[in-house]
């Protein structure tokens, strides 16, 4: 996919954008295109857009607030309003939430304790652009590495998010103290995902499994196809 066009935004604070970088270009073979965040427009054509993890603007305030203010994710928010795939990794998925793409909040993990190892995940949703690489009910393991990564939004919402399919991955084990278990959220046009899990930490053997290779390919072929 030489002409597959992505880019990964880089925020203060950012240090998982060059993970998500080499993950993307590993898997597709074209290097993305890396963007700060004080740019206020997005290159043209896109395929995909990376919000990395990290700790943007030193999480102050609230995880993803600051960031979400950045001239752009102005044009970050329209892209993904025109059905450009967004995928918001960790920090990436706080920005989604607190930029309206995608609702509810990340609160602090309910042991007070940064939790950094290795979880097992289910696929609840295996219909979406980025999930179509798994099995619905497939267990899988990816890294996670983050002290907000509690998902909440009230009762209501949450049936919801659940009514419309949109629950990505769920913890197979207590992690955080995520609502539902919610791991992973997806928009309702499919096209935006949001995820605690870093899966472009998880692309090949020598990362200790390639559980995550699978939502990239998944994406790239979708948007081969579309």
């Amino acid at each position: 996919m030489s002409d597959f066009r992505a880019a990964v935004i880089t925020f203060p604070g950012s240090n998982c954008d060059r993970d998500m970088a080499t993950a993307l270009e590993t898997i597709s073979g074209a290097a993305p295109i890396r963007v700060w965040h004080g740019d206020a427009e997005l290159p043209e054509r896109l395929d995909f857009i990376a919000l990395p993890g990290g700790f943007s603007y030193g999480d102050y305030l609230r995880c993803g607030a600051i960031a979400s203010r950045s001239p752009v994710m102005q044009a970050v928010v329209e892209a993904a309003n025109r059905g450009v795939p967004v995928l918001g990794v960790c920090n990436g998925f706080q920005v989604l939430t607190e930029s309206g793409l995608l609702p509810g909040a990340l609160l602090r993990n309910s042991g007070i304790r940064f939790v950094c190892r290795e979880v097992a995940l289910k696929v609840e949703n295996a219909d979406s652009l980025f999930t179509s690489g798994y099995e619905a009910g497939q267990i899988v393991r990816i890294p996670v590495a983050h002290h907000d990564g509690n998902y909440y939004a009230d009762d209501a919402t949450l049936d919801r998010l659940e009514g419309e399919g949109r629950v990505a991955f769920r913890y197979a084990d207590e992690i955080n103290g995520s609502a539902r278990a919610i791991a992973g959220l997806l928009n309702g046009a499919g096209n935006v995902l949001g995820m605690m899990p870093h899966p472009e930490r998880a692309i090949e053997a020598a990362q200790g499994g390639s559980d995550g290779r699978a939502m990239f390919e998944s994406a790239m072929r979708g948007l081969v196809g579309a």
